[in-house]
């Protein structure tokens, strides 16, 4: 067993970690100090969401509030890697940046089938005024009820 150990061991690179604090966020709910700005974005994003959905937060269901949580969760892991890159660089060496590399996609991903799951379409459509529209196109009683008269 210690000789898979050693094995395991030979092949982990050395050197510092990735420190972009989207774990931490995970993990703590706290944001690095130089990433406190990212809580407006999910700040804002929470309500944006909820006002789409419903339009109050006593609206939406229980399932609806657990996604719309787990999507800003997911989002404040994405803009930490995003600033993270933003501050360093894409490439390390001749290499993707970890970060982008191994949940950077993967995040986005999880992300957008949240959105799906909760019905956002990808444009948000207009919505039809129906008597709106039979007043202004056919008048008062609409055109049906005037070839009965």
């Amino acid at each position: 067993m210690s000789e898979n150990r050693s094995k395991l061991s030979a092949k982990l690179k050395p050197g510092r970690k990735v420190k972009h604090g989207g774990y931490s966020y995970l993990a703590t709910g706290k944001l690095p100090e130089e990433r406190k700005y990212i809580i407006q974005f999910l700040t804002a994003a929470r309500e944006n969401l909820i006002r789409d959905i419903g339009p109050t937060e006593q609206d939406l269901t229980a399932a609806q509030i657990i996604l719309i949580d787990r999507i800003v969760t997911k989002l404040g892991v994405i803009r930490c890697i995003e600033a993270y890159i933003r501050e360093n660089s894409v490439m390390e060496g001749k290499s993707l940046a970890p970060c982008l590399k191994e949940s950077y996609i993967a995040y986005n991903n999880s992300v957008r089938l949240d959105l799906q799951a909760l019905g956002i379409d990808k444009q948000v459509r207009e919505r039809v005024d129906l008597d709106g529209y039979l007043k202004s196109n056919y008048g008062k009683k609409g055109k049906g009820n005037a070839d009965q008269e």
